[in-house]
């Protein structure tokens, strides 16, 4: 079944607590007819759009196609957690790709960072970035790893915003019996993505970005001037860029072999009283659990908790009992406290965990993968396509450096081994393994 549709009607955002609490723009025209562009963007998410308003900056002209609306997918639905770094250590980067390569990536995420920080101040402020995020872990063994790899970045990078904290520290910020210790975070934060991805849909529009909704891509005919087909039209264009992550329907086999969609799920919870509080601080919290936790509070003062994740094609019917269940085992206090507003969404993983980056044909390129990491490297990869096409291209080369071998049997087989690898590790978390 078609990811774009399997778990939502077409056009509509889902009714969640982002969804509520954003200004949700008329929806825009879709393409009908041919028309040229010098480049042609697939999907209005973050790294869309950042590709699409980078270029237009440069003079470039964009068209973005986006099936449903722009910021619908996963940059719309997630967590809001702005990460430093990768879904690998950088010890482990420096290990596998050299200690210059291993700085040249940490610094880009770096940047990464900045830039969302700046773009959210010019485009979005209300998408409210706040400075924090910590780590829980639920073992000794986990938390002096924790503590080995902040300290690894302060003394190989200079990266002092990472403090160690020992299981009360952390205890006083996180109102949780079952962290051990973990580290805290304030060159990382969360906003509200939301309301950032529908400011940049605005920047790009107003750089002189086209934004066609309602238009699904589905037919990529590649040559040097390549002919991207939906239902009712045709972007004919130099360069074209693929940004639909777990979103994208089957137009590319070298993307889905590399990347496999996955759903996680989000539930808000009624305002919480005094009494209920869960978090000391205004952060976002994520832990060391496999199908991890990852939660904060929102401005009207719900948690917003996510933490299941589903390896099949359809949501579960009952997606609420499952996470209300992980919520009260991390917090006692909030049984009985119900959710508001649950929903669910698609992102994509890659075997490595690490970002797939590629060059699908001489003009075609593609990001996706992002596995958790994507609200700043996302924006960032779109940047970086931007400069590549631009004739910059030692950044994104370096990106495409990243392992991110192809799933076993590619496509068709990635879905049924990744369930089994997924269900062995849930299993671990549950069995503290």
């Amino acid at each position: 079944m078609n990811p774009l549709y399997r778990n939502d009607h077409a056009g509509q955002f889902p009714k969640s607590w982002y969804t509520a609490t954003a200004d949700i723009p008329p929806e825009r025209l879709p393409l009908f007819g041919q028309i040229e562009a010098d480049v042609c963007v697939i999907g209005a998410g973050f790294t869309g759009l950042s590709a699409a308003l980078h270029l237009a900056q440069k003079g470039f002209r964009v068209v973005v196609l986006e099936a449903h609306r722009a910021g619908f997918g996963a940059s719309g639905r997630n967590g809001g957690q702005v990460g430093s770094g990768y879904n690998k250590g950088q010890a482990w980067l420096a290990k596998s790709l050299g200690d210059g390569p291993a700085r040249a990536l940490w610094e880009m995420a770096e940047e990464a960072k900045s830039d969302l920080r700046a773009q959210v101040a010019a485009y979005a402020p209300d998408a409210r970035y706040r400075a924090g995020v910590a780590h829980g872990c639920y073992s000794a063994s986990e938390t002096a790893q924790e503590h080995r790899d902040a300290e690894y970045l302060a003394r190989t990078y200079g990266y002092d915003q990472i403090a160690p904290l020992d299981a009360q520290a952390l205890a006083d910020i996180v109102k949780s019996p079952a962290y051990q210790g973990g580290t805290l975070d304030m060159g990382a934060g969360h906003i509200h993505p939301l309301r950032y991805v529908l400011g940049m849909a605005r920047a790009a529009e107003a750089a002189g970005v086209k934004i066609f909704e309602r238009s699904e891509v589905h037919h990529i005919a590649k040559g040097d001037t390549a002919a991207v087909r939906t239902d009712k039209g045709c972007v004919k264009a130099k360069f074209v860029l693929v940004a639909g992550n777990g979103y994208l329907p089957g137009i590319e086999r070298k993307i889905a072999a590399k990347v496999m969609p996955i759903n996680s799920f989000i539930g808000a919870t009624a305002p919480l009283t005094e009494a209920q509080a869960v978090l000391a601080r205004d952060i976002a919290v994520a832990d060391s659990k496999f199908v991890v936790n990852y939660f904060r509070m929102s401005e009207d003062n719900r948690l917003l908790f996510g933490g299941r994740e589903s390896y099949t094609i359809g949501y579960p019917k009952d997606i609420k009992t499952a996470l209300q269940l992980r919520m009260v085992t991390l917090f006692p206090q909030l049984a009985g406290v119900g959710f508001d507003y649950v929903w669910g969404g698609t992102l994509g993983i890659t075997v490595s965990r690490l970002p797939a980056v590629q060059r699908v044909a001489p003009n075609i390129m593609s990001a996706a993968g992002f596995s958790g990491h994507g609200v700043a490297l996302s924006g960032f990869a779109g940047k970086v396509m931007a400069e590549a096409i631009a004739g910059q291209a030692e950044r994104f080369d370096l990106l495409s450096s990243l392992p991110t071998p192809s799933f076993p049997g590619g496509a068709a087989a990635r879905a049924p081994l990744l369930a089994l690898a997924m269900t062995w590790f849930a299993m671990r978390d549950r069995l503290g393994i």
